[in-house]
C-alpha cells in the first residue's frame, strides 16, 4: 500500500514527530511506501509530492515546523478541487490520506471521506487545543511553556517601572493558552474569548494590584472580547476557510488601562514565537502516539477516523465528530483562576 501524509494549517511543535512515527512504522512493520505532500491541501491539489521515506524521517524528532511545509488552503473551494485531489491520488498510487491539523484541516478530511470515499485518517493538531472528542492535541503544551516563559520574564521588568504589562497570546475562539500561561505564569487578569470582560473590572483589578506595591500582569487571548465591544481585529481580510486577521486586542487594552487608571502600561504580542522552535517532550510523546495509532488505523482499514487522546489512552473517534464544534473553556476553569485576579 501506498499512503499519503499532508500536515495543514498554522504550524505547530510536534508535526514532525507525528511524521515520524506514521513513516518508521508503517515501514518497518507494515511495508508501505509513503508520498508526502507539500503545504498542505495545496499538495494533493496540485500533485506536488516530496520523497517520504525512513531516510526523509531521520534526525526530525525535535525539529519544529514541518518538513511537509503547510498552507491553509481550501479544495472545498477550488473549481474542481475533489476532482483533482481524485486524480492526483490515482496518479501516485495513494490508496490511503493521513490529514494532520486541526479543525480546518480535518473538516476537509471529514467531507473527503463521509462524502466522496476517499480513504482519509486523522491527526489532531493546533496549538489552540479546541478539537472537540481529544483531551489534548500536540503543540499546545509547548505553547503554553513559551508563554508561561515569556510572563515570567516579564514580572521583573514590569516590577522594575512599576508599570502594567499586556501579554497577548494566541487563542481565536478558544483561551485554554491564556488560562494555562496565566495561571503558571502568576498573572493578575487572564481574558479568554469564552468570557466577554468588563474594562471597568479589569481596571479595578489592575489597580488592587498597584496598592499591593506589585505591577500587574494582564494575559489576553486574541479572540477576547470587551462585553460592550467587537473583536479586534488586525485588518478586514480573510483566509480560505474565511477567518478575519486577529491581533490587536492587547494594544487596545493597554491603551484602555492606561487612559483609565493613568498608569503607564504596554504591550507584549507572542504571536508566532508560540507556534515556533522545539517541541517539548510532552508534545514529542503525544505527537509520536498520534502517529503510530494513525497508521494502524490505515492498516485496519478503519477511514473517515481521527486518533484521539482519552486520558493516556489514543482511540479513534469520526473525524466528523470531532471537528463538529470547538472545545472552549469550561466557565468553572475559569472561575478557579478568579482567585488570584487582582
Amino acid at each position: 500500500m501506498r499512503v499519503g501524509v499532508l500536515t495543514g494549517g498554522g504550524d505547530c511543535p510536534g508535526l514532525n514527530a507525528v511524521i515520524r512515527g506514521i513513516v518508521r512504522k508503517g515501514v518497518q512493520e507494515y511495508g508501505y511506501d509513503f508520498t508526502g505532500y507539500r503545504d498542505g491541501w495545496r499538495g494533493p491539489l496540485e500533485g506536488d509530492t516530496v520523497p517520504l521515506d525512513i531516510s526523509a524521517v531521520r534526525g526530525i524528532l525535535p525539529r519544529g515546523g514541518t518538513i511537509l511545509g503547510s498552507s491553509r488552503t481550501n479544495p472545498l473551494q477550488q473549481d474542481n478541487g475533489i476532482r483533482r485531489i481524485k486524480e492526483n491520488l490515482a496518479k501516485h498510487e495513494v490508496e490511503a490520506l493521513i490529514a494532520i491539523g486541526g479543525e480546518d484541516t480535518l473538516g476537509v478530511a471529514a467531507r473527503l471521506a463521509d462524502d466522496y470515499g476517499i480513504n482519509c485518517v486523522g491527526v489532531p493538531k493546533t496549538i489552540d487545543n479546541d478539537l472537540s472528542a481529544t483531551d489534548y492535541t500536540f503543540g499546545f503544551d509547548t505553547a503554553v511553556g513559551i508563554a508561561t516563559e515569556a510572563i515570567d520574564r516579564l514580572h521583573t521588568t514590569a516590577e522594575s517601572h512599576m508599570r502594567v504589562l499586556v501579554v497577548e497570546v494566541m487563542g481565536r475562539h478558544a483561551g485554554w493558552i491564556a488560562l494555562h500561561s496565566g495561571l503558571a505564569g502568576g498573572a493578575n487578569v487572564i481574558l479568554i474569548p469564552e468570557q466577554r470582560f468588563d474594562m471597568e473590572q479589569v481596571c479595578a483589578w489592575v489597580t488592587s494590584r498597584f496598592r499591593a506595591s506589585y505591577a500587574p500582569i494582564v494575559v489576553v487571548a486574541e479572540g477576547a472580547m470587551p462585553r460592550d465591544g467587537d473583536m479586534v481585529l488586525k485588518d478586514e481580510s480573510r483566509d480560505s476557510f474565511g477567518h478575519v486577521r486577529l491581533s490587536g486586542v492587547g494594544e487596545w487594552l493597554a491603551k484602555e488601562i492606561e487612559r483609565r487608571t493613568g498608569k503607564e502600561a504596554r504591550t507584549t504580542v507572542l504571536g508566532h514565537v508560540q507556534r515556533g522552535g522545539t517541541p517539548s517532550a510532552f508534545d514529542r510523546w503525544l505527537a509520536t502516539r498520534f502517529g503510530l495509532h494513525a497508521i494502524e488505523a490505515v492498516r485496519d482499514g478503519d477511514f473517515g477516523k481521527m486518533v484521539a487522546l482519552r486520558g493516556t489512552d489514543i482511540v479513534r473517534v469520526p473525524i466528523s465528530e470531532a471537528t463538529a464544534r470547538l472545545k472552549t473553556v469550561d466557565p468553572s476553569l475559569y472561575q478557579e483562576a478568579g482567585v488570584f485576579f487582582g
